[in-house]
């Protein structure tokens, strides 16, 4: 094995100078911001500031406002991360099936990627409006008052679908790759031995698709918990009761709209400690099931 070396020391720290800078500006000293104003009580105006320790953190956890966004959080992080990857394989593993048109098959399944979260929102909330929308209509035929406005299940619903609709295009992009790199000779193989097309995917093609299905699983959890923000804010606002509100859109409505600064760091805290403990959970005991060929 060939080892790149390096004409002088400086070299490659002088490579890495850039990224190292972009995660100082942009992670790092944010994050140190928010752990410092996480541990202060400060006025509306930011005039003056008290250190009150571990209080934020307290009065926070203690909050039922913020248990009940944690058990928002669940349920719509859930929903978000599983069922887009599902309807995305499915289409990808029926777009592999296409003869004739694939590639336009296969770029309009990715054009809603290209839509701003909080356009998706919108388009949803037109599309599913309680006076207007076109799909709200069939659904009132149906005996389904249906009204996101005021019903806390329905606005569940419609945010889930503008979240779902908006992420199925990238993880279709990646299960499409992915089985576009899966030997065709192991399909043929398994044809010859009598395999059906069901035993043969969930034997073969789902098996190797885990490195995938493990990295997608990743995508579309951060995805749920922090890029959902435009879709809330833009057909919900957290509502109705605060049926919606996420931990991310609780943050900036504690501490953007009441400017409660100190509580709102330390839900900013709370949520990136959650967020790296569920990625190292994933690593730690998803990814062992995982196997890289």
């Amino acid at each position: 094995m060939r080892r790149t070396v390096f004409p002088h020391k400086f070299l490659p720290w002088l490579l890495l100078a850039p990224q190292l800078l972009v995660t100082l500006i942009f992670f790092y000293w944010p994050a140190g911001q928010a752990f410092r104003q996480s541990m202060l009580k400060e006025d509306p105006f930011g005039l003056s500031s008290t250190f009150v320790g571990l209080a934020n953190f307290r009065r926070v956890l203690s909050d039922p406002g913020y248990l009940n966004a944690l058990q928002v959080t669940v349920v719509f992080s859930l929903l978000v991360a599983f069922i887009p990857m599902a309807i995305a394989l499915f289409l990808a593993v029926q777009a592999e099936k296409i003869t004739r048109g694939k590639g336009l098959y296969r770029t309009l399944m990715i054009w809603p990627y290209a839509v701003a979260t909080a356009i998706a929102g919108m388009l949803w909330l037109f599309m599913f409006n309680p006076s207007f929308g076109t799909l709200a209509w069939p659904l009132k035929q149906l005996g389904i008052n249906w009204n996101p406005l005021l019903n806390p299940n329905h606005a569940m619903i419609l945010v889930v679908a503008a979240a779902t609709w908006k992420q199925i295009s990238y993880n279709f992009l990646f299960f499409v790759a992915g089985l576009q790199a899966i030997p065709h000779s192991l399909l043929e193989a398994a044809a010859i031995d009598g395999a059906s097309r069901r035993h043969a995917f969930w034997t073969i093609v789902f098996p190797l698709l885990a490195p995938t299905t493990f990295f997608l699983l990743v995508v579309n959890t951060v995805y749920a918990l922090f890029d959902t923000f435009g879709i809330i804010h833009a057909v919900t606002g957290g509502g109705p009761g605060k049926a919606t509100e996420t931990l991310v859109y609780k943050v900036y409505n504690d501490g953007f709209v009441n400017l409660n600064m100190g509580d709102s760091a330390a839900q900013s805290v709370i949520l990136m400690l959650i967020v790296i403990a569920l990625t190292a959970v994933q690593f730690r005991y998803i990814e062992r099931r995982v196997h890289y060929g």
